[in-house]
């Protein structure tokens, strides 16, 4: 009982401090310290606890993935890439519905912190002759922007999944490929019913556009066809766009510098020190006994942990950095409820008041809050259906 209170309290603090704020990584080093404190970890553990921290293929890997994707993600904003591919794409579709949905898909193929805002004016353009709600707006721009959180492996949550669990990116998407549709089926039913027919004039599709498509399609090749470890796919792509685009060697410093920033290297390190700390604390050990003595079912664990924490901190890393080292030492780590987790995670930072995607596009839009949320509610509930379906019928 008292390893619950303890663990509780570490998680409280790291919410707190996510909640005021703070960044990941901070938040994960201060609950490591307050981890070690309580349970009155001896110096010579603490030190051993660093060491297998800074010394662990795995931070070494998740440091390399996380930077080569922001790299990646400068090169394709500097270079204007998305707007060649939307122009095509506004060429070649003519559906209301497939254009309105197209603009947050698109922008979402590269995880830029608050990119809702930068969708939001084409949403917005293509709407104009529309008659939707601001809030049927809202959903639209703010749900389509995220089904690739589940499957691309430019977003950090699914990287740091993987590492945390052992289990392949590869494994990640396929598992979770049926979450991401079933986002974009949900969809419309809430937030485009008013959008029909057909947008006037003539197919127009530009070659160059099409063509960008080309190094976000080489990386999922080289990732999911070819199973070559996303972090030695990103140097093979970010090379070749470098290449591509002629950046001199100042530029390739800023692009560099920009991809290894601190921000990335706090978060590697405040996930895999709290990780190591849970380990080597006995933490993870004493909790698991807990729950092994008490028979407390670990499917519904499994999926509170992470929801509750994706809800609170609205952040994917947080979520996924926070509970997976714990929930793999009580659940093992078993693909299908791996995936399970993920969907749980990523349902609750989908519903999150403090998600700046939402508060950006609810701002926008100057949509109402609620009315955007009893679009989000139902469409979250039919994921976790899904996801709790497809769970079921896999173990049972």
């Amino acid at each position: 009982m008292f390893d619950i209170i303890k663990i509780v309290s570490v998680f409280v603090l790291i919410l707190i401090l996510l909640r005021k704020k703070w960044g990941v990584g901070y938040a994960l080093l201060a609950g490591s310290a307050f981890l070690m404190i309580l349970y009155l970890m001896r110096p010579v553990t603490i030190v051993s606890t660093f060491r297998a921290t800074l010394t662990s293929g795995i931070t070494l890997k998740l440091l390399l993935a996380l930077s080569l994707i922001r790299m990646f993600e400068i090169i394709m904003r500097e270079k204007n890439v998305l707007r060649q591919i939307m122009d095509s794409i506004r060429g070649l579709l003519k559906h209301k519905k497939s254009v309105i949905v197209s603009m947050p898909l698109l922008i979402g193929m590269l995880p830029s912190v608050g990119g809702a805002y930068f969708s939001a004016p084409m949403v917005d353009e293509v709407t104009r002759d529309i008659d939707m709600t601001p809030e049927e707006k809202a959903f639209a721009n703010y749900w389509y922007r995220h089904p690739w959180e589940y499957i691309l492996p430019l977003y950090p949550g699914i990287i740091l999944a993987s590492v945390l669990t052992k289990v392949d990116v590869r494994t990640f998407i396929i598992l979770n490929l049926a979450y991401a549709l079933t986002m974009i089926i949900a969809g419309n039913f809430f937030g485009l019913n008013k959008a029909h027919g057909l947008f006037k004039g003539e197919k127009r599709i530009a070659k160059k556009g099409l063509i960008s498509f080309m190094p976000i399609i080489v990386l999922l090749i080289l990732v999911i066809g070819v199973h070559i470890e996303l972090h030695y796919a990103l140097m093979v792509i970010v090379g070749l766009l470098l290449i591509f685009y002629r950046y001199g060697l100042k530029d390739i410093l800023k692009v560099v510098r920009y991809g290894f920033s601190k921000d990335v290297i706090l978060l590697i390190l405040g996930v895999m020190l709290f990780k190591e700390t849970l380990d080597y604390s006995g933490a993870v050990k004493d909790l698991g006994g807990y729950f092994a003595l008490m028979s407390i079912p670990v499917v519904p664990l499994v999926f509170i942990l992470p929801f509750t924490t994706g809800i609170l901190t609205g952040i994917t890393v947080g979520a996924v950095g926070s509970t997976f080292p714990l929930i793999v030492t009580m659940a093992g780590n078993d693909p299908h409820l791996m995936s399970f987790a993920f969907a749980a995670g990523f349902m609750g930072v989908l519903l999150s008041p403090v998600h700046v995607c939402l508060i950006l596009t609810k701002e926008y839009f100057r949509a109402d809050m609620w009315m955007i949320y009893k679009k989000i509610i139902p469409a979250t509930a039919i994921v976790f259906v899904v996801a709790l379906i497809e769970y079921l019928v896999v173990n049972y």
